[in-house]
């Protein structure tokens, strides 16, 4: 499970990242004190100043999503992200900040299936995906990383 729930993360951090976000930081090893059960957990701060409302709003689809897009691709499996239980959170969160911009459900499930599509292209290609891949790996042997620890993994892969 935490090698998959990884992927998943590293996912959520390379996107994040990708968009201009900050990782504070991502584990496979949360504390489960402070409410439901998870197997794994991520802390990104937006800078406000550096997006409009609805860049906001589009990144953090996309940051949403990524994790479950990542996952799919360790998998080898083209899951609908709205469809698997384990991402019901990150499909709720992508939902949620949709809505503003597309109303209506149906285009607003058009719009998330096109982002998902979008984002798996995104983290298939090969540079992108081994950038994913050396925080999974950095996630496994130290079980978090700092916001620091991430963007100095993915510099690397980016630059």
């Amino acid at each position: 499970m935490s090698e998959v729930s990884a992927y998943h993360e590293a996912g959520h951090a390379f996107v994040a990242f990708y968009v201009g976000a900050r990782v504070r930081s991502v584990t496979i090893d949360p504390d489960w004190d402070d409410g439901p059960e998870r197997y794994a957990d991520i802390k990104i701060e937006w800078p406000l100043d550096r997006f409009t409302e609805r860049e906001l709003s589009e990144n953090s689809v996309l940051v949403a999503l990524a994790g479950p897009v990542a996952e799919m691709i360790h998998r080898g499996e083209p899951l609908h992200p709205g469809f698997v239980a384990e991402w019901a959170a990150d499909w709720k969160l992508a939902w949620r900040d949709a809505t503003p911009y597309y109303p209506d459900e149906r285009k607003r499930l058009i719009y998330l299936e096109q982002t998902s599509v979008r984002l798996y292209r995104l983290l298939d290609r090969e540079d992108h995906w081994a950038a994913l891949a050396a925080v999974v790996d950095n996630l496994l042997a130290h079980e978090t990383l700092e916001g620091e620890e991430v963007e100095a993994i993915l510099q690397q892969w980016m630059n």
